[in-house]
């Protein structure tokens, strides 16, 4: 058997049986690559359209078998299985890609061996840019591999910061270049260095940091970063909490405690987060502190998302009731309060039905019992409107795609659109997110509602922009014994604006504790 090496972390190369093969024909190149990156057939129509999208298609198919005999000649040999309508590669060939190799060891945890094969972006200095579909199939995966090689680095911190420092130290250079304006990754760098006992180079990190908040964004960096190179007894912030996780069905999932007091308070995030990036944002960490004293909390990313591991298939509420469980015993909490924003609210449905006695209480905030909009719940978008959204998500994904929804009141703070960017580059990518996304439309949690026993308050802006208020009284109308707050304002975060509302309405359950 043939062995065909694809190296495409970096400009492409080729090698069949360890001899390098060139491909002159970009376009050749292109088809190569997606056919070794596809699971399966490729129909000819399709390559054809991705590869010539300007061409009809009697000259599209035309091009495409002249590129595949250029292939055939380059190889000397068949590469390529073409039948009247599909294409795929020889199932004679071992077909070996790096990136593939790269997935492979982070889903394996060989985060060592993963982030030595990543020695450069997918396909960086390769484009093609009379082909758009080719170019955004290229984006996606480039950014999810990214996103993986952002999570690999972080955990590699910090199981190294503590035995191997000046390994830690390699890895959060890496992490700080990556996204230059992620304080996050610079306090990573901070805390390596010191670690390592080299207290000059923490304090020029913290200058590097300053200066380009300063240069980029106009702001000051977080009084945590300053923090970290002055002595403990001046230390004026306190310390992100340390990241921990729990295995759930062989899935890891990252999670935090922060905070004291008798009630727990177990919040479970939207389609977006990520464990360590939301202490960077000040608002956040306000509300993080603030309810941080009404109890202890617990933070997690959800399967798929943040610091957890990325799976292949689509999260369910019955997966995100199981990562809840899985969390409250790691953290070892009997019972909680249940803090389920946006997205998260479904989950906390499914949990408070599954373990009514691991419940003290459920807030729900901006949430929704259905995704897309029915006939007998027409307080969503229908489910072509919730794609034409999730396209133009996706397209702005790397810079601060649809604050104007989630937050309007921040659309002009080039701080919140700085660290709402980082956080959805370092959350997840826009072709992980995909999936996610898609389940979120077809969600339909409206069945269990009736279910509910634990006592539930459940809170809405009037004029959010993601999730109508009406969606938010459904909630509160079918949930027995629900009580509804409807909060002024048209931001769909929770952290942002008046944050009173919902903390007071925690403060209520942490009172009858």
């Amino acid at each position: 058997m043939e062995r065909l090496e694809l190296r495409v972390l970096g400009f492409p190369e080729f090698r069949l049986d360890g001899r390098r093969v060139e491909l002159a024909l970009r376009k050749a190149a292109a088809l190569l690559i997606y056919l070794a990156e596809t699971d399966g057939p490729v129909a000819r129509d399709v390559a054809a359209t991705l590869l010539w999208p300007e061409a009809d298609a009697e000259a599209a198919r035309a091009r495409l078998r002249r590129t595949i005999y250029k292939i055939r000649t380059a190889f000397g040999g068949e590469i390529i299985t073409a039948s009247a309508a599909s294409l795929v590669l020889s199932p004679s060939l071992l077909v070996e890609t790096d990136s593939g190799a790269f997935e492979h060891a982070c889903d394996a945890g060989l985060l060592d061996a993963a982030a030595d094969l990543y020695r450069s972006d997918y396909l960086a200095g390769f484009s093609l840019p009379d082909c758009p579909e080719f170019e955004e199939w290229v984006f996606f995966r480039r950014e999810a591999l990214r996103s993986r090689l952002v999570q690999a680095l972080e955990r590699l911190v910090e199981a190294r910061i503590t035995g191997e420092p000046r390994a830690a130290v390699v890895h959060a250079t890496r992490l700080a270049a990556l996204d230059p304006l992620s304080e996050s990754a610079h306090r990573h760098l901070i805390r390596a260095h010191l670690a390592a006992g080299d207290r000059a180079a923490a304090e020029r990190q913290v200058e590097t940091c300053a200066r380009l908040l300063r240069d980029e964004l106009g702001i000051a960096p977080d009084p945590a970063t300053l923090a970290l190179v002055r002595e403990p007894a001046h230390a004026d912030a306190p310390e992100v909490p340390g990241t921990r996780y729990v295995a759930v069905d062989g899935t890891h999932i990252a999670y935090q405690t922060v905070g004291g007091g008798p009630l727990d308070i177990v919040l479970v995030p939207g389609f977006i987060s990520h464990v360590e990036r939301i202490w960077e944002d000040r608002s956040c960490r306000a509300w993080l502190d603030a309810a941080s004293r009404l109890g202890r909390l617990i933070l997690f990313d959800r399967r798929g998302m943040g610091l957890s591991d990325r799976v292949g298939a689509r999260p369910t509420v019955e997966a995100t009731a199981r990562d809840i469980l899985a969390v409250m015993n790691a953290a070892g909490s009997r019972r909680a309060l249940l803090v389920g924003a946006s997205e998260g609210g479904p989950g906390c449905i499914r949990f408070a039905v599954d373990h009514p006695d691991r419940l003290a209480g459920l807030v729900l905030w901006g949430s929704l019992a259905r995704g897309s909009r029915a006939p007998d719940f027409p307080y969503a978008l229908t489910a072509a409107q919730y794609d034409l959204w999730k396209q133009r998500l996706l397209a702005g994904w790397g810079g601060p795609a649809e604050i104007e929804t989630f937050a309007p009141s921040l659309a002009a703070d080039r701080q919140a659109r700085s660290w709402w960017a980082g956080l959805l580059r370092a959350a997840s990518s826009p072709g992980a997110v995909s999936g996610l996304l898609d389940a979120l439309r077809d969600t339909d949690v409206r069945h269990l509602l009736s279910r509910v026993s634990a006592a539930t308050t459940v809170l809405h802006r009037s004029r959010d922009r993601a999730v109508r208020v009406e969606a938010g009284r459904f909630l509160a109308s079918r949930i027995p014994g629900a009580r509804f707050v409807e909060v002024d304002g048209d931001d769909h975060w929770f952290w942002v604006g008046d944050q009173r509302p919902l903390l007071e309405a925690i403060g209520e359950f942490a009172g009858r504790g």
